[in-house]
């Protein structure tokens, strides 16, 4: 009997495909890459037309000296790595340590890991995509080069073992530019109001908000317009001029790509993006199901693909009719339409059987794991179910020349929303009163409502926002967002508090001088076209190494300059007047892991070191002393008081040494414009 050998990356799909496949295969994993470029050299350069110089990863020797004694003994070799860029390079590195033949070897994938699934795919063996092979060369050669290059320079500048990346240095520019934003934003003050009206013959009363004249909504921007619109209908009589109904469709959701997937968990289950691709990778390699064994119960991960297949779209329609009715199947499909290649033939993320439901599942699985499953299994069926209908009532009540509205709808048909809300969905509210208003109602106002608001400037970046704006501006792929977060994050570019993603002191530096030497490694566009040459090199429509051949001479000169630039800088350590308690000498300003610190220049015999507070050159306001810069203890800069904690003073923008002409209190700094801390005063004053 012929002997086969299907070698996967991880060693837990091992486990589950193991069962799937007769006694004549085995099933071995190589634990992901085999071969890599080197740690001690850029392994990809001119000198040699750019072709890789690829090593057996350290660690690696003895998974190939097994993975080589079973090719030995196999009659055919199936490379049953991951369906994407990443995974065919694996199966193509391993096909060279092994030095496999081609007779011999041959490629296979599947989108999840089932009976069917795994059957299915050795019916329909193939051979290396050389293309997927060469799109994720020029990706690895790309981050290679830019990595490799640059981090030195930054080292130099910065004095510490700092690191560029290709795409993480584009994500710390998009975190920089929305802090740039907020610290900029000056507060606009403007009013609601609302009037609270009796309804004859009605207990309940009723709130309409203020709109503004018949032909043109208005923003009410101070006290004084509210009072001029307040005297204006102070006796005025109150009557509903016109009432609208209508029906309104709420679509089904599209089913989850590894982007909607991250952002919804995050929503829903407070989970980072490195937690949810963590579990999904679980669930996506096998979990143990009580009665059916290990089964990898979603399909692949890594997609951004709404599509489908017919036999899945099939198997839910049939599980929603039986369900919840015929009358909730939805009539056609959904698939999202968009103007960018969609990467790799791959599904969207799915359960790999519909009627394997979360609750059958809840004892085989982990809480977290459970949870995560619960929603991407929500949102599929809910994909292929009708919309949601709304009966929607529209009211306008006049009051002299002014209109006032409310508004109310109604579920009259649940649709998807029998099995899924989505987490930013506004909570609809019936009212009953609403839908039985009409022209002959006769209106007495009981009261008005009337507040102060002020404008809120653009939120800070969470994980979710972020990989949502690094999808919609096409940097990155799938697989990329949760490594690139993770990454800046771990080298302290930037911190996270609660759910909010700050700059840190650190992060604004690395981002200055990417700017400043490398604009176009940091520039979105430049990012995202390189995105789209890659996907070129995947179609077949450029050879990769043309890619490289562009890239590589313009980024070589601009590190050039800028070793230019930085060896006319000299670089000392800045000399204080703070004095060391120990030997008596004037202190210095380090770097270190968490930003600048004040060390003894007499290291090693003295090791005195103590945090660093820089003076800011302005008086606290309360209390006189300096201001200085301080961290949170995760290393997001504020403004506080040298003598914390006996004075409280804290601020996030800097203070200004002017005074507020108007109120008196303090002034900060917001871009090119000071304005009064108290947004109430609201004075601001072009610098």
């Amino acid at each position: 009997m012929a002997h086969y050998l299907v070698i996967v990356e991880s060693p837990a799909k091992v486990k589950t495909i193991k069962k799937f496949l007769g006694s004549n295969y085995t099933v071995a994993a190589s634990n992901g890459h085999v071969r890599d470029l080197p740690k001690s050299q850029l392994g990809i350069g001119p000198e040699n037309d750019y072709e890789p110089k690829y090593i057996t990863i350290r660690g690696k020797g003895d998974i190939l000296a097994n993975l080589r004694k079973e090719t030995k003994k196999a009659d055919k070799v199936f490379l049953a790595t991951d369906p994407d860029r990443e995974g065919e390079a694996i199966s193509w590195h391993l096909a060279a340590a092994l030095k496999l033949d081609d007779k011999k070897m041959c490629r296979i994938t599947f989108n999840e890991i089932t009976k069917n699934a795994i059957k299915a795919s050795l019916k329909e063996p193939r051979e290396i995509d050389m293309n997927l092979v060469d799109a994720q060369q020029a990706r690895r050669a790309l981050d290679r080069m830019v990595g490799y290059r640059i981090s030195p320079l930054l080292w130099a500048k910065v004095k510490r073992g700092l690191s560029a990346g290709r795409v993480q240095s584009v994500a710390l520019r998009i975190i920089a530019d929305r802090e740039t934003e907020i610290d900029a934003f000056i507060p606009e003050e403007y009013w609601s109001l609302d009037v609270i009206l009796k309804v004859k013959g009605e207990k309940r009363p009723l709130t309409a908000k203020f709109y503004g004249t018949d032909g043109k909504k208005m923003t009410i921007s101070s006290r004084e317009e509210l009072d001029q619109i307040l005297k204006a209908i102070e006796n005025a009589e109150y009557h509903v001029k016109d009432v609208k109904t209508s029906e309104r469709l709420r679509k089904a959701p599209l089913p989850f790509t590894t982007s909607t997937l991250q952002q919804e968990a995050a929503k829903v289950l407070n989970f980072g993006t490195q937690k949810t691709m963590r579990i999904a990778q679980q669930l996506y390699e096998g979990v143990d199901i009580k009665g059916n064994g290990t089964v990898g119960v979603i399909t692949y991960l890594r997609t951004d693909s709404t599509r489908i297949s017919e036999e899945a779209d099939a198997a839910a329609r049939e599980y929603i009719g039986e369900t919840y009715g015929k009358d909730y199947v939805a009539a056609g499909s959904s698939e999202k339409k968009s103007d960018k290649k969609i990467q790799d033939a791959h599904e969207a993320i799915r359960p790999s059987d519909v009627t394997r439901t979360p609750a059958a599942l809840k004892d085989s699985l982990t809480r977290d794991q459970f949870r995560l499953y619960q929603l991407i299994w929500k949102r599929f069926v809910a994909s292929r179910m009708q919309p949601a209908k709304y009966e929607t009532t529209s009211v306008k009540i006049k009051a002299a020349e002014y209109l006032f509205t409310v508004s109310t709808s109604k579920v009259v048909f649940e649709g998807f929303r029998t099995v899924y809300i989505e987490a930013d969905e506004e909570k609809e509210v019936s009212n009953v009163l609403v839908g039985g208003l009409s022209k002959e109602s006769v209106l007495t106002k009981d009261s008005f409502d009337e507040k102060q608001h002020f404008t809120q400037p653009p939120a800070h970046y969470t994980e979710a926002t972020l990989v949502k704006a690094l999808e919609e501006q096409g940097i990155g792929r799938p697989s990329t967002y949760a490594p690139t977060i993770s990454t800046i994050l771990a080298r302290r570019y930037i911190t996270k508090e609660g759910k909010n993603l700050y700059m840190t002191e650190l992060g604004e530096v690395v981002n200055n001088i990417m700017m400043q030497s490398f604009p176009s490694i940091v520039d979105v566009s430049f990012t995202a076209n390189m995105e789209g040459l890659l996907d070129m090199v995947e179609e077949g429509k450029v050879p990769w190494k043309e890619v490289i051949r562009n890239f590589y001479p313009d980024l070589d000169e601009a590190v050039q300059i800028a070793e230019k630039e930085l060896e006319s800088v000299e670089i000392e350590d800045e000399v204080t007047d703070v004095v060391c308690e120990e030997c008596g000498r004037n202190m210095v300003i380090k770097y270190g892991p968490h930003g600048k610190f004040l060390a003894c220049p007499g290291f090693p015999e003295c090791r005195n070191t103590k945090p660093y507070l820089e003076k800011i050159g302005v008086p606290c306001p309360k209390c006189g002393s300096n201001v200085v810069i301080r961290k949170t203890k995760k290393g997001r800069k504020y403004f506080g008081c040298e003598n914390n904690p006996e004075c409280d003073f804290m601020s996030w923008q800097r203070p200004s040494r002017e005074k507020c002409p108007e109120c008196g209190g303090y002034m900060v700094e917001k871009g090119n414009k000071v304005a009064c801390a108290d947004e109430k005063c609201g004075y601001v004053k072009k610098i």
